[in-house]
């Protein structure tokens, strides 16, 4: 019986390594594909779902969900650096989420703060020369967050090469209620009537103002966890986005998922509604 057990434990083995194996010639082979191609998104959203759900399934208590979220975070990160992409939002914290019970939000934006500061030493930003801006409504954040994250801004302030957008705090109407004020303010500092400031008022006024105005719209935005809906991810950016939603969840999103919803992406005939 001994000898019988040891034999399907090594066959068990020679199975998982050659489905590991094959995996990853799988992954190779994607990577090149996705390489030659060279059609990559100018700027990729991604939407971070299914931390809570990835913990219960593996039987771990919530929190363990979000930090292997974290985790996973600087993985792509990793892989959005290795292809180029110019620029990337990831949707981290939203406005709803304020509502969660208290000691999960404590070990959220606990988490938030121990990012924040990794990243401003991280190596790979500084020889990237990576610029971090946080976007969202913030003011409710513990002072040692606020600080982290202002702190990690500036220390890359500076610099031109990919743009990172953590949304935390953040909302798609909400970003677009702030986007009309900061308007209807600069218009009247410039002297303008209310009648005036809405006769001015057009599409391109309002994306001025928008908390990333200064990159280009998200033209692919991914959503893990299986969920099939928008949650009002950058609302007035994505108006001509490509979406692709990934039935895993967020701390199981593998270099191999991010690849093929890349080559998804590459197949895809945008029209911008024409």
């Amino acid at each position: 019986m001994a000898s019988l057990n040891s034999a399907l434990r090594t066959a068990q083995h020679v199975r998982t390594a050659t489905r590991g194996a094959l995996l990853w010639g799988y992954e190779q082979k994607l990577a090149r594909e996705v390489k030659a191609n060279g059609k990559l998104p100018r700027h990729l959203g991604l939407i971070l779902d299914g931390n809570r759900r990835f913990a219960r399934a593996a039987g771990l208590q919530r929190e363990m969900g979000h930090s292997f979220g974290a985790d996973k975070a600087h993985e792509v990160l990793q892989w959005c650096l290795e292809l180029g992409i110019p620029s990337a939002t990831i949707w981290v914290l939203s406005t709803d989420n304020g509502s969660r019970e208290p000691a999960e939000l404590a070990h959220i934006l606990s988490l938030l703060e121990r990012e924040a500061r990794q990243l401003a030493v991280d190596p790979r930003i500084h020889a990237n020369r990576v610029r971090v801006r946080a976007i969202g409504q913030h003011d409710n954040f513990p002072p040692q967050v606020l600080a982290a994250l202002n702190n990690l801004e500036e220390s890359t302030a500076g610099y031109e090469g990919m743009r990172l957008n953590i949304a935390v705090g953040y909302g798609g109407r909400e970003e677009i209620v702030d986007a009309v004020q900061s308007y209807l303010r600069t218009q009247a500092a410039q002297g303008a009537t209310l009648e005036q400031a809405a006769e001015n008022l057009t599409p391109d006024a309002i994306g001025a103002h928008l908390y990333a105005a200064d990159q280009p719209d998200p033209d692919f935005i991914i959503r893990t966890s299986g969920e099939i809906r928008l949650s009002g991810f950058m609302l007035w950016q994505s108006v001509y986005s490509e979406y692709y939603f990934c039935d895993v969840y967020w701390p199981g999103f593998r270099r191999v998922d991010f690849l093929r919803a890349l080559r998804d992406f590459q197949g895809r005939d945008r029209r911008f509604g024409k």
